[in-house]
């Protein structure tokens, strides 16, 4: 309970943010990972197709509503895109072993999928790309004055 009550109100609130925009951006990808699912394209591209949907839309609204962003927008969308990339590569290996090796329902392999990825997914935003000077100390805070904040 101890623990609770360190947690920021802002923090909570950026938090509850980003669960609902996870939320549209999880329903979007369902909606064009199902809708080609629907049309007979394999399960792979759909999932890529959906991913860069998702992303995109994700970008957007992480950037704007829950991270409040002011970095510099190019090389902020590029890192965001860059280890998003690495999420659609484990979402695609995950569903290759669920539906490929274990014959588990496309539609069910991706919600399992999704569990592990939102969950990474938060990380990634929070402590690699949409970072501010007092959620990272060793990052001089003049970088961000001056949008020159290298994401890794």
């Amino acid at each position: 309970m101890k623990k609770m009550e360190n947690i920021s109100k802002d923090t909570l609130r950026e938090l509850l943010c980003y669960l609902i925009n996870g939320g549209a951006t999880t329903l979007i990808n369902y909606m064009v990972y199902l809708s080609l699912l629907h049309s007979k394209v394999n399960y792979l591209i759909a999932n890529t197709a959906a991913w860069i949907v998702a992303v995109l839309f994700a970008y957007a609204t992480n950037r704007i509503f829950v991270f409040h962003s002011q970095n510099q927008i190019g090389k902020e969308m590029l890192s965001f895109i860059s280890l998003r990339f690495l999420t659609l590569l484990s979402e695609n290996l995950m569903l290759f072993l669920f539906i490929g090796c274990l014959s588990f329902y496309p539609g069910i392999s991706k919600v399992l999928v999704s569990v592990v990825t939102v969950i990474g997914n938060y990380f990634f935003c929070k402590c690699r790309i949409f970072r501010r000077p007092q959620n990272c100390p060793n990052i001089e805070k003049s970088k961000f004055d001056k949008g020159e904040i290298i994401h890794e």
